[in-house]
């Protein structure tokens, strides 16, 4: 049993609040996964810079890191850190030289994600002490995802921890379980998609990675996972541009959402949504299942 939430902001003068909104949604759902949590915030971008996230630990000397990136690659590098982990900014053609420096270099260190937009916090510990050490409620931007775990199946770590991000800008938060996700890793692997967990969720990202990479937009990629995925699950997907819902053909897992003209919002209870704003005069609904809910943002 795990707790997912998500929020896709509609109207630009609410992007402000996102981490608010967000940080209290995440904080309700502790009931459903006290071992760990974590979120991905779509903020701010720059053409032509990655945002790199960055996991670390308590003893980690982020700023001795950058520099030594920046002495391996010659790459100009802008750091900004929170608790345990770290934002590089980067220039997108120098990545791959930083992801090699930092695999080579400092392979303690950890990449959860990047992108130009995205930025991804995880950690054990109960949600709100997740949400506060990472200072989510100040965080602005136009679309989030969390989760909160409740590790029956692994152990309680900050690898295990969701979101999964696969693809540049993706990430996925996980209901459920999957049945495949072993025999879907190693053809996944084949086609050039990189795992760091054996966490069948991640393999669910690396699946959506594979199809936006051959082509799909994300609607159609979740489509079709639900031929390709085996077992009962409810996912919350995020992209640069996007935000998306899915539930399995049984939908044996909870699940609500609401949208006013402000935003959209998914919990696995009511009970997550309950203080937004507006959730009064909000439409409220189950979304059925094997369906896919999704929503854009305006370019």
């Amino acid at each position: 049993m795990c707790g997912i939430v998500g929020l896709f902001i509609k109207n630009p003068k609410f992007e402000s609040e996102l981490g608010t909104m967000l940080s209290t949604m995440l904080d309700v759902m502790t009931g459903r996964g006290p071992d760990s949590a974590g979120f991905a915030v779509y903020g701010k971008g720059h053409d032509g810079v990655v945002k790199m996230s960055i996991r670390g630990g308590t003893a980690t000397d982020f700023n001795a890191v950058a520099a030594d990136l920046e002495r391996a690659t010659g790459a100009a590098l802008s750091l900004t850190v929170r608790s345990t982990h770290a934002i590089l900014e980067l220039p997108a053609d120098r990545e791959s030289a930083v992801r090699a420096a930092l695999h080579d270099r400092h392979p303690d260190l950890g990449v959860v994600g990047s992108g130009q937009r995205i930025e991804i916090y995880k950690e054990v510990g109960l949600p709100a002490d997740v949400a506060r050490r990472f200072d989510l409620a100040r965080m602005t931007g136009t679309h989030g995802i969390g989760h909160t775990r409740m590790a029956t199946e692994s152990a309680v770590t900050t690898a295990g921890a969701h979101p999964f991000s696969t693809g540049p800008d993706q990430c996925l938060v996980h209901n459920g379980s999957l049945s495949n996700h072993n025999v879907l890793r190693r053809t996944l692997i084949r086609e050039g998609i990189g795992f760091t967990t054996d966490n069948d969720s991640e393999v669910a990202a690396g699946y959506l990675t594979a199809r936006l990479r051959q082509g799909d937009t994300l609607k159609q990629a979740l489509t079709r996972s639900l031929d390709a995925l085996d077992g009962f699950f409810t996912f919350v997907v995020g992209t640069e541009s996007g935000f998306a819902v899915l539930r399995d053909p049984i939908a044996c897992k909870p699940a609500v959402m609401a949208e006013t003209d402000d935003y959209v919002a998914f919990g696995s209870e009511y009970r997550a949504l309950a203080d937004l704003p507006g959730i009064a005069k909000a439409k409220v609904w189950e979304p059925e299942p094997a369906t896919v809910y999704s929503w854009e943002r305006a370019a």
